[in-house]
């Protein structure tokens, strides 16, 4: 079995997150899904599970922060080309999420947008090319 991630995500409105992750290019695993969770799968790698609060709860005693408030981490996504950057950060705009919530970096070798989801979670959504950073690096 390959090394997996699942990031568990605290979320206020279920169908919403589904609905958005669905559109930022995730797939509902329905086997792992009821009404406190939906596991949307990113890659064959990589997998949202967005947890009702009161569901996430039943995992720690800590207080759920707001990521509206406070960032706790910043996720970021390999995208296969700068259009590919632009397009999952438009689409994150359009379906509930808010675009840019950081400046752009334009590096040349790379190139990085952001986007928090409904609930403020920020992705950073990026593209880089490997052969021209690994030619940056040599300088």
């Amino acid at each position: 079995m390959p090394k997996m991630i699942f990031l568990n995500l605290p979320v206020k409105d279920l169908a919403a997150s589904i609905r958005f992750y669905e559109a930022i290019g995730c797939q509902k695993n329905e086997q792992f899904s009821d009404e406190n969770a939906a596991s949307m799968v990113w890659s064959d790698t990589i997998v949202f599970q967005l947890l009702t609060h009161e569901y996430f709860s039943t995992f720690t005693s800590k207080p759920i922060a707001d990521a509206h408030e406070r960032t706790g981490m910043l996720i970021a996504l390999s995208r296969d080309s700068r259009a590919a950057v632009d397009e999952i950060t438009e689409a994150a705009a359009a379906a509930g999420g808010r675009a840019d919530v950081s400046e752009r970096q334009e590096l040349g070798f790379m190139y990085v947008r952001t986007f928090a989801d409904p609930d403020g979670h920020i992705f950073e959504p990026m593209w880089m090319d490997m052969s021209a950073a690994s030619g940056a690096s040599e300088g």
